[in-house]
């Protein structure tokens, strides 16, 4: 099955299969404490919208998606995640991009390769990162997450069908004066 990457006379690549919206309630999130670590399971909905074409400097074009996400706990249901950000497909570069804003004064801007013949199959893989002080894909972060809290590193692994989306992104963080891996999974199902 080829997959449809356009959408209104745009070429989104790989990012079609993501818009529209997804629920799931099978994610872990492995989170630091001082102590150790703790496990929440939660729930969450991510609503992807494509939003056209941006332009920079008048020669690179790239297709964007809009994201929110919000993550629940399931053991009360209080949100405790709530994430903005864009997806970012870059044709001529072959470049799949991906800038989110936490609001806890962290912004990140992580990328990777995406070859156009990965998109033969109805599943294929996203694969991107970023690193404190990386020449192209950075962190940028409050001087209180930096004295307490500091990200290192971000990678996200994406699985997407037409109807199945998951994930497991890795965060290290250097926080109670040691590095710890913060892990995030789960399984969405397309609802819209």
């Amino acid at each position: 099955m080829k997959m449809n990457t356009v959408i209104d006379n745009i070429d989104y690549g790989p990012l079609a299969a993501l818009v529209g919206s997804w629920q799931g309630a099978q994610g872990l999130d492995i989170a630091p404490e001082p102590d150790g670590s703790e496990q929440n399971p939660y729930s969450e909905t991510i609503t992807f919208e494509a939003i056209g074409n941006a332009k920079n400097a008048e020669t690179q074009v790239l297709a964007v998606v809009r994201y929110l996400q919000r993550v629940s706990r399931q053991s009360d249901q209080a949100v405790f995640h709530d994430q903005t950000g864009y997806w970012i497909w870059d044709v001529s570069n072959n470049a799949i991009m991906h800038s989110f804003t936490i609001p806890r004064g962290v912004c990140v801007l992580a990328g990777g390769e995406f070859k156009r013949e990965q998109l033969k199959d109805d599943v294929f893989n996203l694969t991107v990162s970023a690193a404190k002080g990386h020449k192209d894909w950075g962190i940028i972060q409050s001087p209180f997450m930096q004295q307490k809290a500091r990200t290192v590193s971000f990678e996200q692994q994406l699985t997407i069908s037409s109807h199945e989306l998951s994930y497991q992104q890795t965060i290290m963080l250097e926080i109670y004066g040691k590095e710890f891996e913060h892990t995030d999974r789960n399984t969405l199902t397309r609802s819209t």
